[in-house]
């Protein structure tokens, strides 16, 4: 299922424990000298020697995209060879164009309880000895469903690529979606979406996305116990027949391998698979809706803030400046709204913005829990930055840290054969040039001081956007009211 909420990677907090440490690095007391030893002179303590300032970082690097083969099969499916790294392993992804966007309105869940069945073997395979298999491989197979894609991720030593290409061709094509394991699916798939339900983080995108998206599958609520009971496996094998095929299908590999044994393990595999649907995804039109909706959550403790608005996708001219932007505005933890309602006011512990993207549409947000008491203060400094953003360019040595950070952060997501195929599986998805990749270091870096705050105005506007806040409402409301009436005055 979607992913619904996101997390912020947060730097350890190593000067709480500084005085802990000071202490045991203190001598020992020793004994009283006998007064028969002679008392040694002190030496004069030596002064620390200077630290040396470290050296300048680098002119950042643009990233060069290893050379990949690729080759289409005539029934439409694409594979990528991308040989990488002299580690004697191969990670694989397979990626079908079938995801929750493609669900009907009443069979909500209904792609996450297939790619679930996935997991259960093929026609000749049943679960276990497909899990003994893949481990006798030296690896592991995991399948994932998003709101665009179902993808299966495997890995193996090696030697064994051209076995693994054709298991998961086995898996995808041949699966088994054995009955009798329908209703333990189907238990396990409802416990998930009732703790998903429970977390205020969830029912406050919830509904944030249900602002945006309305009826549109991007902004359906979570399968309820009634849905997920009412699917059938009838309904599961024809979501299949009617979304699964070649046509939706790409390969990707990357990692240490025999590229013409790999070549022809996945011509031979995926060959006889028909055609299937062509890709299709329906394009959201996400609505601007500048209101402040709220849930009550008696007795919170903090409450849970999602404040946005639609922005641009990937295949947009200005979606890389609405990145730098975003990670300068409140994506990273230097960034200013965590400067300002973590590090001065002490308001939350981990805020964070981000970017969230989908096939031709995406949202701009910002996302805090705070303490209840100072939810209307909370909002008020958020919008503050925004705006002082959009007045004020930052200094050329504030973005240069920034762009930094996004650059380094590229970097490492393209460290691994797994992030070599998420970046090229990006590129597909949306329909990207290399050049996406291959140029993206020197496009972060090209964002001035001056288009950072065009792009504030543009794109971030509060005017503009959606408030959803989950909390204690005889609390929170008051403070609610005194902040949509302050924001009434200013303008």
């Amino acid at each position: 299922m979607k992913t619904l909420y996101f997390g912020l990677l947060s730097a350890a907090l190593l000067t709480s424990t500084a005085p802990a440490v000071l202490a045991q690095t203190k001598p020992a007391s020793k004994p009283a000298a006998k007064a028969t030893t002679a008392a040694k002179p002190v030496a004069a303590p030596v002064p620390a020697t200077p630290k040396e300032t470290p050296p300048p970082g680098g002119t950042p690097r643009d990233f060069a995209l290893p050379a990949k083969e690729e080759f289409e099969l005539p029934n439409g499916l694409s594979a990528k060879l991308v040989p990488y790294g002299q580690v004697p392993k191969v990670t694989m992804m397979v990626a079908i164009q079938a995801g929750n966007v493609h669900e009907a309105p009443d069979q909500v869940g209904i792609a996450d309880v297939l790619g679930k069945l996935l997991n259960e073997g093929t026609n000749t395979l049943n679960a276990t000895q497909l899990a003994d298999k893949v481990a006798r491989m030296g690896g592991s197979l995991n399948v994932s469903v998003g709101q665009d894609q179902t993808m299966l991720w495997a890995s193996c030593l090696s030697e064994y690529a051209p076995e693994l290409a054709t298991l998961l061709a086995d898996v995808v094509q041949h699966p088994a979606l054995p009955a009798s394991e329908l209703p333990r699916i189907k238990a396990d798939f409802k416990r998930q979406m009732n703790l998903a339900r429970a977390q205020p983080g969830t029912q406050a995108r919830q509904k944030f996305t249900a602002s945006l998206y309305g009826s549109h599958p991007y902004g359906r609520p979570l399968p309820t116990d009634a849905a997920i009971d009412a699917l059938t496996l009838e309904q599961v094998k024809a979501f299949y027949q009617n979304q699964y095929g070649a046509q939706r299908t790409s390969v990707y590999v990357a990692g240490k391998f025999d590229q013409g044994a790999l070549r022809q393990a996945i011509t031979k595999s995926w060959s006889e698979w028909a055609k299937g649907p062509v890709p299709h995804i329906e394009i959201a039109k996400a609505q601007i809706r500048p209101d402040v909706l709220t849930l009550d959550r008696p007795s919170a403790p903090q409450s849970t803030i999602v404040i946005g608005m639609p922005v641009v996708d990937p295949s947009h001219p200005d979606y890389m400046k609405v990145r730098v932007m975003n990670s300068l505005l409140g994506g990273s933890f230097g960034s200013r709204i965590t400067r300002n309602i973590r590090e001065d006011k002490g308001y939350t512990y981990s805020p964070y913005s981000f970017v969230e993207t989908h096939y031709r549409a995406g949202n701009w947000s910002q996302n805090a829990d705070v303490t209840t008491q100072e939810t209307g203060n909370s909002l008020k400094e958020i919008v503050y930055e925004i705006e002082r953003l959009q007045k004020t360019p930052p200094t050329t040595e504030e973005l240069k840290g920034i762009q930094n950070y996004e650059s380094g952060l590229f970097v490492l997501r393209n460290s691994t054969p797994g992030g070599i195929i998420g970046q090229l599986n990006t590129l597909d998805l949306h329909g990207l040039p290399d050049s996406y990749l291959t140029e993206q270091v020197k496009n972060i870096n090209a964002v001035t001081p001056q288009q950072v705050s065009e792009t504030a105005r543009k794109y971030v506007r509060p005017e503009a956007m959606t408030i959803v806040v989950v909390g204690d409402k005889k609390i929170i409301d008051p403070q609610i009211k005194k902040f949509q009436a302050t924001r009434k005055k200013a303008m």
